[in-house]
């Protein structure tokens, strides 16, 4: 697997941004969604291309998403990814916040 692909550092290991706040937000947003829409992990798999423990990871927190993924896992679930970012931003409170 290409380093640029997973999560966190070159060695494998994760990023404290897996652990924050936001991001367990955004982990419960993806899994709501998916519930939503009817689909359990087995069959988002399917759809993606990608075996189970791929959802399940992400949705664990032990593996990162990119935005390309993201776009692929809103259409996989037939939902406008602009109002999936839109309602992540309304979660959060609106915040922008800064390093």
């Amino acid at each position: 697997m290409c380093h640029a692909l997973r999560s966190g550092t070159r060695d494998g290991t994760l990023t404290r941004s897996v652990f924050t706040e936001d991001y367990r937000r955004f982990r419960d947003l993806l899994v709501e969604t998916r519930k939503r829409a009817g689909m359990t992990q087995a069959e988002l798999a399917v759809v993606l291309a990608r075996p189970q423990s791929y959802v399940s990871k992400y949705e664990r927190g032990e593996r990162r998403i990119d935005v390309i993924e993201l776009l692929d896992i809103t259409a996989a679930l037939s939902i406008d990814p602009a109002n999936f970012v839109r309602r992540l931003h309304r979660i959060r409170g609106g915040k922008v916040r800064r390093s």
